[in-house]
Order: C-alpha cells, then structure tokens, then sequence
C-alpha cells in the first residue's frame, strides 16, 4: 500500500478525540478520513479541528470506498456490532479494548474476522508503552529466571460517572479496567487457570447500587504454577498509579512510577513531589506508538500483534474475576 492510509473513527469521546487527532497530525503514513459519533455535536466538533469528513451514521462511514480503515472507539457494548459490519464492509480494523462485553460476542467478531479476511489488531497499549516493552524483552531473554509472582495495581484519581459504571455498559470493574492487568499477566506470566476475586465501595456507595465496585482485589492461579495479584481502585485520589512488579527466580523487575515530573522540593520535615494526573499524560506515547504499529502493519503487509483471541482470554479471566465477585469462591478460567 503505497498512498496513506485513509481511517474513520468510529466514536469521539475523549480518547476517540484524541485518536482522531493523532491521525491528523501525528502518524505518518495516515490520515483521518472521516468520523462519526451518535452524538452530532461531537462530528461537528472533530471536523471543525481536524478537517476531515463527518458522517451521520457508521454505515455511511462504511459505505465510503475510500475508507481503508476503520478505528472502533464506542463503549464497549457497541464493539460487536461495529467490527461485524466493518469485516463485511472489507475495512482493516482496529479496536479499543475491552473486545466486547460477552465471549458470545467475541467469538462472534473473531469469526467475522476470519470469514471476511480482514486484518484486526485489538488496543492494549500498556504493551507498547517503553517500559512495559522493555521489561517484556528483559523477561523473555531470561534475565530474572523464570518468573513465578505477578502484581500490578492500576489507581484511577477518580470515578467516571456512575451511569458509565453500569456492567450492562462497562462491564464492571474487572472488565473495563483490570482487562489491562489481566492481558499483562498472560503476557508475562503465560495462562490464568483460576481467579478469587473481592470488592467494596466505599467512598462512593451509588457505585454498588448500580451492580459494581469502586475497588477490587484478585489473586491469581496460572496454568504453570505462578500466583499473582491484581488491585484495582478508582479512588486513587492522589494521582493516577499504574505499576507492575515480576518476581522471577533470579531476580525482579518493576514497572511503573508516581512522580510525573523529575523534581522534589525539600522543606523543613518533607520532601514532595508531583503526581501523574491521568492516563493521558501515563500513556500518550503509548497510544501513540501501538496506532503507529497499527498503520505500518497494514502498509508492510504485517500480521497484528494482538488479536481476537488475547482479547478473548484476557476477557475470560475478567469474567471469572466478575463472577468470582458475587460468588464468594475461586472462579475457574473457562
């Protein structure tokens, strides 16, 4: 494929923004053809500072033979039915995390994948932001043994409105945000055979009275025999916190860090520091680079590094994870 790229995004919340913007400007080799949003003011908005088409619906987006590629950025609920229709509309497509809601829906969008011959590539940046990377070629070349404990914590500052929160919307916590911890944990750890999962709110109880939880605990079995845990909060309120540690048999590597910007200030009785804000400026060059991998794939003729199925068994763990919750027992991995 010689000429750029032409992507439509499909969904202009704030990420969906972002990406669209990123097409714009920022990805050599594409170039945001056209967007589309059920909300008519955010098309408005996008094509007014970006300059690209704006489409009433994503059938019309799909419709248009110049449109090679299609950027899946709704709720996840919406995932399913937008990637059926862009495999059968032939586009290439990409898709924000998590796959879908259910696996009935995700082997669905595999299936249709596989019918219609199309590429997909499924987004959990958290593998190409730099350290993340690193620490996984580390882990590969066998620099700390074979590892044998995973544990990440992932803190947002705060909730999303409650009505997001829904599990018929989001998924539940163990889904719409510890999806990212449990991809990381077969990435480095290989398969998760069992999950114990518990949760509370606390600081905001209108979130259990929708069906979820503001903060969650899973401890993990692998199929080789590794343990993990994953902490999850969304009330993190000092900052945003992702970190990451691999306990190997030689030795451990951490991920992660809190402070954004390289100063302390040192006083009588305390030395401060700043905090990461949000998953923006955690992750920018993160998503930056996985939608950059995106377009050199699809103009070198390469396979997508993440695909149907790592969303789909990351997905089946979230789901033992979320049922393990309400039962009160280790759930198994099916």
């Amino acid at each position: 494929m010689n000429n750029p790229i032409n992507v439509g995004v499909v969904g202009l919340g704030r990420l969906g923004r972002l990406y669209a913007s990123y097409f714009t400007n920022r990805l050599p080799g594409a170039r945001l053809y056209g967007v589309t949003d059920v909300a008519s003011e955010a098309v408005k908005a996008t094509v007014a500072a970006t300059g690209a088409k704006g489409f009433a619906t994503t059938a019309d987006l799909l419709a248009d033979k110049a449109v090679d590629a299609i950027v899946v950025m709704t709720p996840t609920k919406l995932h399913g039915e937008i990637v059926l229709a862009a495999a059968a509309a032939g586009k290439a497509i990409f898709c924000e995390k998590p796959l879908a809601l259910e696996i009935s829906e995700g082997e669905a969008m595999k299936a249709a994948v596989t019918k219609h011959g199309v590429f997909f590539q499924l987004g959990f940046m958290r593998r190409f932001d730099r350290a993340y990377a690193a620490a996984k070629q580390r882990i590969d070349a066998g620099e700390i043994g074979t590892p044998v404990i995973f544990k990440s914590t992932s803190k947002d500052q705060l909730p999303p409105p409650v009505e997001y929160l829904r599990p018929a919307s989001s998924g539940g916590l163990f889904i719409d945000m510890g999806i990212h911890d449990f991809d990381l944990a077969r990435w480095y750890m290989g398969e998760v055979k069992e999950v114990f999962s518990v949760g509370n709110s606390v600081a905001f109880p209108e979130i259990s009275e929708v069906g979820d939880v503001e903060n969650g605990l899973s401890t993990l079995t692998f199929s080789n025999g590794g343990i993990g845990t994953i902490s999850l909060s969304r009330i993190g309120i000092y900052g945003y916190g992702i970190h990451t540690e691999i306990v190997g048999t030689k030795g451990t590597i951490q991920i992660g860090y809190d402070r954004e910007t390289a100063i302390l200030v040192m006083t009588k009785g305390q030395i401060a520091h700043d905090t990461v804000p949000g998953f923006y400026e955690r992750f920018e060059q993160a998503y930056i680079s996985q939608l950059q991998n995106f377009v050199d794939n699809l103009l070198h003729d390469r396979s997508p590094p993440i695909v149907c199925d790592d969303g789909l068994k990351a997905q089946r763990i979230a789901i033992a994870a979320t049922r393990s919750l309400h039962s009160g027992r280790a759930e198994a991995v099916i």
